[in-house]
């Protein structure tokens, strides 16, 4: 009874006077994160694209929607268990794909990861982690043994370390390897591009290259472009300075070596020309459960999955890519009619609630993705933050579940929603 549990821990701590340290409400959570985070990585976070109106209607796509609870169903709350790709998970619940998680604390990933592998919940490593996928793995597995772990996977334009990548998930024993398709080119993100931030270009969220075998055997290749050269100044000496932390800190001695690298990765990062083709070789190169995330047409997921896919994530990047996409729960129920129950449908985009969740489930997702408010919580308080803002999910998750007379997650379906205005 994950609900009552965190509710009375909660209430019984107010009769000594003491409220909760990381906040419960998503509004309250968020704004605690702004004003304990930079400027920089606030923006980087919160933000999306254009006038983020996609970040809008992610959030008003589940006002269209309403719960309709049964009453006296002679039911307890339902466990929240289930197994997907023959692994158990604790809950249809996983920590999205975040970059650059040093933005939020110090050690990024390897507290969200110790946070979600305590609660059984999987957690997905950015491509653009602040820590190397393989130590992330053993951060979640030095707290559950259970632990899982997926590595998400931006296509870059040198396949050569896209094989690197595929072959490193799998010998950290990955649960599976999550494709992003939706970010070809960074979208544009007015926040960043007023305050002039890239993280990248600094050596944040490079882990993942800097410790990749066949991307530093590449650095002395010749490139097209110019170099990377700035006139002195004290915002470019922070800059190296942070370069030089993160190259000390993946094992990369050499200013001029992490330049290189930072100018190999922004020249090889952006693919546009991604396609159903590299989809095939990427199915091919790997064993492991391989996820589509971007998804949003229903052509989209059914040829997805006639190429074998494993998986069908709809996101739409959290309202980061495109300014005015279709909003990613709108998109979930003709996803999931395409792919005829072939395999699981993840969602993401725009959840911040439990009862988000329950709605999201009710329309088809097998699990539903939470992204900014995990980074609001390692923002507030590191890894305790995580597993505060995880228990405040899962308990309104399993207090709705039960409300609205659901025994067992099997019994989540269309018929719990009613049309809003």
């Amino acid at each position: 009874m994950w609900g009552r549990k965190v509710q009375q821990r909660i209430y019984l701590a107010g009769l000594w006077g003491e409220k909760p340290p990381v906040p419960v409400h998503p509004e309250a959570l968020a704004e605690a994160a702004r004003r304990r985070m930079s400027l920089e990585a606030w923006a980087y976070v919160a933000g999306g694209a254009g006038l983020e109106r996609t970040m809008a209607e992610n959030r008003q796509a589940f006002d269209r929607y309403r719960l309709l609870p049964r009453m006296l169903r002679g039911a307890p709350p339902p466990a929240l268990g289930l197994r997907v790709w023959g692994k158990a998970w604790a809950a249809p619940l996983f920590l999205a794909p975040i970059g650059v998680l040093e933005l939020a604390h110090p050690l990024g990933e390897l507290a969200a990861v110790r946070a979600a592998a305590r609660k059984g919940i999987p957690f997905m490593v950015s491509n653009q982690s602040s820590y190397p996928l393989e130590r992330v793995v053993e951060a979640a597995r030095a707290v559950n043994p259970e632990a899982l772990v997926f590595f998400q996977l931006y296509h870059s334009s040198d396949p050569r370390v896209v094989e690197s990548f595929l072959r490193r998930a799998q010998r950290a024993g990955c649960a599976g390897v999550v494709l992003t398709v939706d970010t070809v080119q960074l979208g544009w993100r007015p926040r960043d591009l007023d305050l002039g931030h890239l993280p990248f270009l600094k050596g944040q969220g490079l882990a993942q290259y800097l410790t990749d075998p066949a991307f530093m055997a590449a650095l002395d290749e010749p490139l097209e472009g110019p170099a990377l050269k700035a006139p002195r100044s004290l915002a470019l000496l922070r800059a190296l300075w942070t370069l030089r932390r993160t190259g000390s800190r993946v094992g990369v001695r050499g200013l001029g070596r992490l330049l290189r690298a930072v100018r190999r990765f922004v020249a090889t990062y952006s693919f546009p020309e991604l396609s159903w083709e590299e989809v095939r070789r990427v199915r091919e190169a790997t064993p492991l459960p391989l996820l589509l995330k971007g998804i949003l047409h229903p052509e989209d997921a059914a040829r997805a999955v006639a190429l074998g896919v494993d998986g069908i994530y709809v996101s739409n990047h959290g309202g980061r890519q495109v300014d005015g996409s279709l909003p990613a729960l709108e998109a979930l129920p003709r996803v999931v009619q395409a792919v005829e129950g072939r395999v699981p449908v993840l969602m993401d985009s725009g959840v911040r609630t439990g009862a988000d969740a329950v709605k999201a489930l009710a329309l088809g997702a097998k699990a539903v993705g939470l992204g900014r408010p995990y980074v609001y919580g390692l923002a507030l308080r590191g890894e305790e933050g995580v597993e505060a803002v995880l228990d405040h999910f899962l308990a309104e998750m399993e207090l709705t579940l039960a409300l609205s007379g659901v025994g067992r997650l099997e019994e989540v379906g269309p018929h719990l929603l009613a049309p809003g205005p």
